[in-house]
């Protein structure tokens, strides 16, 4: 929006619009000047310094110190005087007459449109009485010359004044247009970043939290019969519960999970997710496997992490919900691509599936979402029974 401080200044003495147009401003201040010198100087050229010379030097002389009091002056106090000033000077001189062109301009500036045309139109009428009484006939070009000037000047003020009210109009409506369009934007962050945000608790904190619940369960179902056993699931339970914490504080900095971070050089997805998988059969007995095909290349941090979050939101589906024996993760480098794939061996997917609460089923979701923003895709194919196959793939040139 177009503030105070980025607005122009007009001048009290010019309340048209185009009192803002300096080149129209100085072309009529300099028009002024010249007529008035010229008019003062045919007059003692024709008359000489007699009667009623100093009179005419003098109001010549009250004119432009008047014309040149604009700025200190209101405007429509300053516009009364010099058409007063002018109305005595051509009663004396009818020379200066001319003048009244560019005084005409100065009433459109000045004034609204209809009282300045009102000024503008005795102007012509004295002019044309004081030329007609200089002349023994009736001359048409007397009368109709002035009249023509006046009318091609408030013709064309007129015409320019309705563009400049056009251009504001439109620019106006671009500087709304432009706030709107910025408070669009802003909304529209604001709602990808609290998706963004959900996405990232989902895959982290969620996803650990689980774990941490499935272990909890686990060492009290054995906490009498296997003590060691029951103690080394809360062992667990706890370092899962150290994972989840430094990955939240990951997701607060906005940084790579922490398994992308120890890699010094090339492709730490491949590690990462063997570290996830390790980590994850150790409190499992779900016998899962990595496999990496093709040559390992750096993906940047953005496609490094949406590959290791859907890895490790498919594997937490599996463990919590697949009842399977054997996963399988398999990472594809592709000349054009990279390609994630897990498969399990389990119960497979319902055909009509219920969520068991109204905050789960997010994660395929989140997963499709986060693949999408990189230009990539992903496939679920499950039959009852037979496991289920998640594919996700990711161009290495984004579209």
């Amino acid at each position: 929006m177009t503030t105070a401080q980025s607005r122009p200044i007009t001048p009290a003495w010019a309340a048209g619009i185009l009192g803002r147009a300096d080149g129209l401003a100085t072309a009529s201040h300099a028009t002024f000047v010249v007529l008035v010198a010229a008019s003062a100087v045919r007059y003692l050229s024709g008359h000489g310094f007699g009667d009623q010379a100093p009179w005419v030097l003098a109001g010549a002389m009250a004119l432009l110190v008047t014309y040149a009091a604009r700025r200190v002056l209101p405007g429509r106090v300053w516009l009364a005087l010099l058409v007063a000033g002018w109305f005595g000077l051509v009663l004396l001189a009818p020379s200066f007459a001319w003048c009244a062109v560019p005084l005409s301009f100065v009433a459109l500036r000045v004034l609204p449109f209809r009282p300045a045309c009102v000024v503008v139109a005795a102007m012509v009428v004295t002019t044309v009485v004081t030329w007609t009484r200089m002349s023994d006939r009736l001359d048409p070009t007397i009368v109709l010359g002035p009249v023509c000037v006046a009318v091609l000047a408030v013709g064309a003020y007129r015409v320019l004044e309705r563009d400049a009210l056009a251009r504001q109009s439109l620019l106006d409506e671009l500087r709304a247009a432009q706030g709107d369009l910025a408070d669009a934007q802003h909304r529209a962050g604001v709602l990808a970043e609290r998706a963004r945000l959900s996405r990232e608790i989902h895959d982290s904190v969620a996803q650990g939290l689980s774990s941490i619940n499935l272990l909890l369960q686990a060492s009290d179902s054995e906490w009498e019969s296997r003590p060691a056993a029951a103690r080394e699931h809360v062992a667990q339970a706890a370092a899962t519960a150290r994972d989840g914490l430094d990955e939240v504080r990951r997701v607060v900095r906005d940084l790579a999970p922490a398994e992308l971070a120890t890699e010094p050089g090339g492709s730490a997805l491949p590690a990462a997710l063997r570290q996830t998988c390790e980590r994850l059969a150790t409190h499992s007995e779900v016998e899962v496997r990595v496999q990496v095909h093709g040559t390992p290349v750096r993906l940047g941090p953005e496609i490094e992490t949406a590959l290791l979050r859907t890895a490790r939101g498919a594997l937490a589906n599996v463990l919590e919900h697949a009842a399977a024996s054997t996963a399988v993760v398999t990472l594809t480098y592709q000349p054009d691509a990279v390609t994630l794939d897990v498969r399990d061996d389990g119960r497979g997917l319902p055909e009509h599936p219920r969520s068991t609460a109204p905050d789960r089923g997010r994660g395929l979701a989140g997963i499709r979402s986060r693949l999408q923003e990189l230009g990539g895709t992903l496939v679920l194919e499950s039959e009852p029974g037979e496991g289920t196959a998640l594919a996700a793939s990711v161009p290495l040139e984004r579209p």
